[in-house]
């Protein structure tokens, strides 16, 4: 069975963006140092999975820097658009951009169908509440952290929805020069206990 990895920038303080719409204005890219760990977590996976609000525009953005090979992002932006996305949706008809398909029924039900396909791992970067919708149904096998040295008091939490503990067992951490930490930790199930 395929695992459905989470990587996402998270403040010292829990937030991982300060609005509704996503808004990550105080992420810091030490581009030397986390994009080999990016890059290689992407080529691990062969599908990456969007909600709705993030994959309009994700999509595009990512499609436009993979056109600007000057772009420090370039190589990552190739490997997004060159990868399968999934985006769950319940107002979308039809999906606009090559190698996207909609899932539009229930979440648990299409990821579980997914992890289920033959291919390489599945992976998820946000949005909010997309995400928050994944740990809440205990769908994400595995959580690649990036801690950035900055609090900011208030934003969104995409732990803030669980409606039980979900203990985690840490498997490897990482500090970057930039003060960013990696933590990746995986679920531990009943079958861990």
């Amino acid at each position: 069975m395929r695992k459905l990895r989470l990587q996402m920038q998270v403040t010292i303080d829990g937030f991982n963006s300060t609005g509704p719409n996503d808004e990550q204005t105080w992420v810091t890219w030490d581009l030397a140092g986390l994009t080999p760990h990016v890059v290689d977590l992407l080529d691990s996976s062969d599908t990456i999975l969007l909600g709705r609000k993030l994959g309009v525009d994700y999509i595009p953005f990512w499609e436009g820097v993979s056109q600007n090979p000057d772009h420090p992002m370039h190589v990552f932006a190739t490997r997004i658009v060159a990868a399968k996305k999934v985006i769950f949706t319940k107002t979308l008809d039809e999906s606009r951009w090559e190698r996207t398909t909609l899932a539009r029924g229930d979440l648990k039900d299409e990821v579980n169908r997914l992890k289920n396909q033959p291919g390489k791992d599945l992976i998820v970067y946000g949005g909010s509440s997309f995400v928050a919708s994944l740990i809440r149904e205990d769908l994400i096998d595995e959580y690649h952290l990036f801690i950035n040295p900055i609090a900011i008091g208030k934003g969104e939490n995409t732990f803030a929805q669980l409606m039980n503990w979900q203990w985690m067992k840490l498997v490897t951490t990482r500090v970057y020069d930039s003060g960013i930490v990696l933590l990746v930790y995986q679920p531990r199930r009943d079958s861990d206990a």
